[in-house]
């Protein structure tokens, strides 16, 4: 008895040496923000370095892009040539995904499984999408991406390891490091002043609207209220999460915030392109303008692709990534100060004290990596002569562009697969119509800044 109580001490002696052996994984391995830097920026390196050592002709084995086609004979003949990039894409993408799948919390076989699942559904999106009728419709692969889904999601039961893989967040802060990339940094600099200016003011005034709106029409409770104007002002979702988290809001309000959000997300989605056709609207102007006016990245991503021209892309960028998405952490900041001193009715010097860091903790980290991103492949367009730039920009940059385009669709296929409309209908009218009340202000306040007021610059991209 005493031998055995011996070696069970032995080896619990053991494994408390080897804990604490086993150092926690840093805090920012298990943020996806964190990984999206580190995934697109390796993609950015790695594409870099295949050029720059004469290796560039493998990257069209880790694409793919669908042939257009009209008949089903003709895609039948095309496709096969296609295949071996597919095939190499699912690798890559699988193996670099799964690298932060541990540290993220996911359970890694149940994301593989479902992964390889939704990659099949993206290249389906994609083949539909190459059709010449469906093109002429004006419908572009992440509105497409967005109907199958949710016709999947709200009419078929899911099974648990299928959602496991279902990861917006992670997908679009990828693509949007990736965005960066194919984006001069010149242009970035360039847009500071009009970008940050027009989302300051889009910012004030959306969030004061919504705030107001909710609590002085509506009678609802003041965290509620910051949450919703958060996510109608700022950066959606990940807006009515910071707030929500920095005033302490219950979460059914921050559920109810998220669920709002989607809701006009969507619906902008189809409105803002038909408004911008149907205006006449410069690419630039109209990509800024749903910058003002989307209410999520993904979703503003869709309705900017739908115009079909990159200056529309990458209007929509700079406005709602470079400008409206940084405003996050500031207003969480100003936001917490408000809840401790004036709605908790205490001093910020009793019990609970404001931490400045807390505009660092709440800051959306991926937009350093699409800043890095963009920073990288300038420098190397910069050292390059003229010919090799161009052949950097037909063969380098443009991988990447379809690598970004590929992480777009991820994102609207698991908008899709995880918004049910029974859940959206529960969220009461409010909250709706308190939110609708800063869409209506927001839509010709965005229209009139884009249009007018910071016109000169939206237009003069894709000049």
């Amino acid at each position: 008895m005493s031998n055995t109580l011996a070696l069970d001490g032995l080896q619990s002696d053991e494994r408390e040496v080897k804990s604490a052996r086993r150092a926690p994984p840093p805090v920012w391995f298990k943020k996806e923000d964190s990984w999206a830097i580190v995934i697109g920026l390796g993609l950015v390196v790695a594409a870099t370095a295949l050029f720059l050592s004469n290796s560039g002709k493998v990257l069209p084995y880790f694409t793919f892009s669908a042939p257009g086609w009209k008949s089903f004979g003709e895609l039948a003949a095309k496709l096969p040539a296609k295949l071996p990039g597919a095939f190499g894409l699912f690798l890559l993408l699988a193996s670099t995904l799964s690298l932060g799948a541990r540290s993220l919390g996911y359970d890694v076989r149940r994301f593989l499984r479902g992964f390889s699942v939704l990659y099949l559904l993206a290249v389906a999106v994609l083949i539909v999408s190459a059709n010449a009728a469906v093109k002429s419709a004006q419908l572009e692969s992440p509105l497409v991406a967005l109907f199958v889904g949710l016709a999947i999601g709200n009419t078929l039961r899911l099974p648990a390891w299928f959602g496991e893989a279902l990861r917006t967040e992670y997908f679009v802060k990828t693509g949007i490091v990736l965005m960066g990339a194919t984006l001069p940094f010149t242009i970035i600099l360039r847009a500071g002043p009009a970008a940050i200016g027009q989302a300051l003011i889009v910012s004030v005034v959306t969030f004061s609207s919504i705030y107001f709106a909710a609590t002085r029409l509506f009678k609802l409770d003041r965290r509620f209220a910051a949450t919703l104007g958060a996510g109608g002002s700022i950066c959606g979702v990940s807006g009515s999460i910071a707030i929500g988290g920095a005033c302490r809001a219950e979460k059914a309000h921050v559920s109810m915030a998220i669920s709002l959000v989607i809701v006009w997300a969507v619906v902008m989605i189809f409105v803002l392109p038909a408004a911008s056709r149907a205006l006449g609207l410069h690419p630039g102007v109209a990509g800024a303008w749903i910058g003002t006016s989307e209410f999520a990245d993904a979703a503003g991503f869709a309705a900017a692709e739908a115009i079909g021209h990159e200056a529309a892309t990458e209007a929509f960028t700079l406005m709602k990534v470079v400008g409206r998405d940084m405003f996050v952490g500031i207003w969480a900041f100003l936001v917490a100060i408000l809840a401790v001193t004036v709605w908790e009715r205490q001093s910020a010097a009793q019990s609970e004290r404001i931490d400045r860091r807390e505009i660092w903790r709440r800051f959306p980290k991926f937009i350093l990596g699409f800043f890095i991103a963009s920073l990288l492949t300038t420098a190397v367009i910069s050292v390059l002569n003229a010919d090799a730039g161009k052949a950097y920009s037909a063969e380098a940059l443009k991988t990447l562009k379809e690598l970004r385009g590929w992480f777009f669709t991820l994102t609207f296929l698991s908008i899709g697969l995880t918004t049910r409309f029974r859940e959206l209908a529960a969220v009461g009218l409010k909250p709706f119509f308190a939110f609708a009340v800063g869409v209506a202000i927001n839509l010709p306040l965005g229209y009139w800044l884009s249009n007018h007021v910071f016109d000169a610059y939206w237009r003069s991209l894709g000049a």
